[in-house]
């Protein structure tokens, strides 16, 4: 059976350091248009509500900035990830702001799923691997996978979170009322190569698979995606969550933190392409497009065309 596509909005960035994140989304859109594709009218789509007006409001939690707002938002994510997956029976193409909103995806997926195993594959030049306890920035976007991990880190604290913070993060760690979502070996990363000393602390502590650029460009991404998915055989289902920052900065300046090193557009466009034949992926969200920072909106257009790329690969059956 063919699973319809669910296209699921967020245009969120309050988990980001940089504004214009939230504005991702309609660039993919008029992106779309002066391709003369159909693509947001051919697939239905919902728009989930942002806490977008806490960026006019001070910051209360230097160590997690906005960090109710993150919460609320994530719980609305879940709410929706699982009613595609469960309630609609679709494929959920996610297409967001800022990095948080894995939070909430995963958890959605989790949600879905409470007895499954959930691989991630994260294709990113961050590890984003930072809990309230070590963020040199109090972003929220750094700190996904170490929400989903259950991971505070406390070997490396640096920070003192106020005890507001500790209670909203020990409730994002538990949306769902599911924690940890997933295990140091369900996770492999593609294209990582910007972190910072408490996350590669983590990195090595627990043996954490990264598919670096000089692997990639060793094996090419054919080999990459098959050993990626290889490595994750354990899970039942697996989730890939696409940065545009993963792409070298030369062809990535319309995101908020480009790292030179990338991957490039076609190596990316051809990753996903091949990563999605796996008929364990059941969710693919892409994040950190921001056009305020673009030329031409040419970010944009190249991840519509891998946005494409991965689309094309669901029609097949499931």
């Amino acid at each position: 059976m063919i699973k319809p596509i669910k296209v699921i909005e967020v245009k969120s960035e309050i988990g980001a350091g940089t504004r214009g994140a939230s504005l991702g989304v309609d660039a993919i859109k008029i992106a779309a248009l002066d391709f003369g594709s159909n693509y947001f009218k051919k697939y239905k789509s919902v728009e989930v509500k942002t806490e977008n007006h806490l960026l006019l409001e001070p910051v209360v939690h230097d160590y997690a900035k906005r960090i109710k707002g993150i919460y609320n938002l994530n719980e609305r994510i879940a709410s929706e990830i699982q009613k595609a997956l469960t309630k609609d029976g679709a494929f959920p193409i996610v297409l967001a702001g800022d990095h948080s909103s894995a939070v909430g995806t995963v958890s959605g997926i989790k949600m879905a799923y409470p007895d499954k195993k959930v691989g991630v594959i994260w294709i990113d030049a961050h590890a984003d691997l930072h809990s309230p306890y070590t963020t040199p920035s109090g972003n929220m976007h750094g700190m996904p996978l170490a929400c989903l991990l259950g991971e505070d880190n406390p070997d490396r604290a640096q920070n003192k979170p106020d005890d507001e913070t500790v209670e909203f993060w020990e409730k994002l760690k538990n949306l769902g009322n599911i924690s940890p979502k997933i295990g140091y070996n369900d996770l492999v990363y593609i294209a990582l190569r910007d972190f910072e000393p408490q996350e590669d602390y983590l990195i090595k502590k627990n043996k954490i698979r990264i598919f670096n650029l000089q692997e990639v460009r060793k094996k090419a991404v054919e080999r990459i995606a098959i050993e990626a998915l290889n490595y994750l055989d354990h899970c039942d289902y697996v989730y890939v969550s696409f940065d545009v920052d993963s792409m070298d900065s030369r062809i990535s300046s319309g995101t908020g933190t480009p790292a030179p090193n990338g991957i490039t557009e076609k190596e990316a466009g051809n990753l996903i392409y091949y990563i999605m034949r796996s008929k364990k992926v059941v969710c693919f969200e892409m994040v950190e497009i921001n056009p305020t920072l673009d030329k031409e909106n040419l970010m944009a257009e190249n991840a519509f065309e891998i946005l494409q790329k991965a689309t094309n690969q669901l029609s097949h059956d499931f």
